[in-house]
């Protein structure tokens, strides 16, 4: 090695030398643990608050799914529009158990689009909220895919012999994803009807659903589930 070349070479580190780096301090406008112990009012005034980062808002939400209660709805509504906030809100709502929460998501369907419409409607069957089975039904046939796949997984998450109607019409007049889609639904519907004791509608379900028109997946569970129906030393006698 030449003396030019050995000039180019830097120095070797020395191992286990000098201190590590520190990791910087959190900016308190990052810090979550202050906010996931505050109570429900002390949340609701953060998301109020104009001043308030969308990271304060967003853990404010998500600490209202533990803590919530009628009074934060209003103030999660009110952000069920937000592009950024939404599925925070919505993250939000699902628990709360006051009617109102049900009240503010059926509004909401009328004045969100989109990716946003599609997440309203993801929440509402969530809450099984039979209130909004038939404005689901029209949400069936909408344009964008997205929307009228989620309303109808809704409608068979919802369940009960309304759901139950607005599928079967919806097998007749559905094709493509929208269809099998709403085979599927079907199948949850028919198990929600089971479960709450109402076997004559889900016989009736499971029946249009293991006719060979259906998609085989769909089919083969539909016929396995009225097999399993039938056998089961429970069943009513």
């Amino acid at each position: 090695m030449t003396q030019a070349t050995q000039e180019t070479v830097p120095p070797a580190k020395k191992r286990g030398g000098g201190q590590r780096p520190t990791t910087p301090p959190i900016p308190p406008e990052f810090q979550a643990a202050g906010i996931m112990k505050l109570d429900s009012p002390e949340l609701v005034q953060i998301l109020k608050d104009p001043g308030a980062t969308l990271f304060q808002r967003a853990k404010a939400c998500m600490r209202l799914a533990q803590v919530g209660a009628q009074e934060a709805v209003p103030a999660l509504a009110a952000l069920l529009s937000d592009q950024r906030l939404a599925d925070y809100a919505r993250f939000g709502l699902a628990p709360i158990p006051d009617p109102s929460v049900d009240d503010a998501l059926r509004g909401a369907l009328k004045k969100v689009k989109g990716k946003l419409l599609a997440g309203v409607i993801d929440s509402i069957g969530q809450r099984k909220d039979a209130k909004a089975v038939d404005a689901l039904a029209k949400l069936m046939y909408h344009a964008d895919a997205e929307v009228a796949q989620a309303a109808v997984a809704a409608i068979g998450q919802i369940s009960g012999p309304r759901s139950a109607e607005i599928l079967l019409d919806g097998l007749k007049k559905t094709k493509g994803p929208l269809r099998a889609a709403a085979a599927a639904a079907g199948l949850v519907s028919a198990e929600g009807l089971m479960a709450s004791g109402d076997r004559k509608q889900a016989f009736a379900l499971y029946d249009v659903l293991s006719r060979m028109d259906i998609p085989r997946p769909v089919r083969l569970a539909a016929m396995h589930s009225t097999i399993a129906a039938e056998t089961a030393l429970g069943r009513p006698r």
